[in-house]
């Protein structure tokens, strides 16, 4: 399952959910990727998946801490300030564009990329709107784009709490045979 759309930073915290994880394998995560090539720029080389998801704990962390008013844990500051100082963006003039450039290694370039979207996240006004799902056992946070938004995805926990009140609903008034 991979959900993407929400800001940069929630979708790198949804590839982690309760029956799944995007950052499972290697393949997956290169569809994850490919999902993000328009926000993300796609690595040449293979990713170090441990790194990405510790800054993908970190990034929760810190997001949850946030969300409740809290100040996030000094470690996983660190670990997303880290991902920032390892490969920091400077900007070059290619006549007539500036290009946005990063040094360091692949995984180093895609933590960066990662960790300025987490602290986009963090330091702007998006995340006093931030919101969980309400669907039953659903981990997914997502921004709504309107105030009755309830569900990552109507289409997902959407639709199986709609199904699930349906049956309670008529399984409930169902007559129950009586034995005799």
């Amino acid at each position: 399952m991979i959900l993407v759309g929400e800001p940069l930073a929630l979708d790198l915290l949804n590839t982690r959910w309760r029956d799944g994880d995007l950052l499972g394998s290697g393949a997956l995560f290169r569809d994850w990727l490919a999902a993000q090539r328009d926000r993300l720029t796609p690595p040449e080389a293979e990713v170090d998946l441990d790194a990405v998801r510790l800054l993908r704990q970190a990034v929760r962390e810190c997001v949850e801490h946030a969300r409740a008013g809290g100040t996030p844990p000094a470690p996983a500051l660190r670990t997303v300030n880290e991902a920032l100082r390892h490969a920091p963006a400077h900007r070059e003039l290619v006549w007539p564009d500036v290009l946005v450039r990063r040094g360091g290694d692949v995984t180093e370039r895609l933590l960066a990329e990662l960790a300025e979207a987490a602290v986009d996240l963090l330091t702007g006004p998006a995340l006093g709107r931030v919101r969980g799902c309400a669907g039953p056992e659903c981990s997914l946070l997502f921004l709504p784009a309107h105030p009755g938004r309830r569900w990552c995805s109507p289409a997902l926990c959407g639709n199986r709490v709609r199904v699930a009140r349906y049956y309670r609903r008529h399984n409930a008034s169902a007559p129950t045979a009586r034995p005799e």
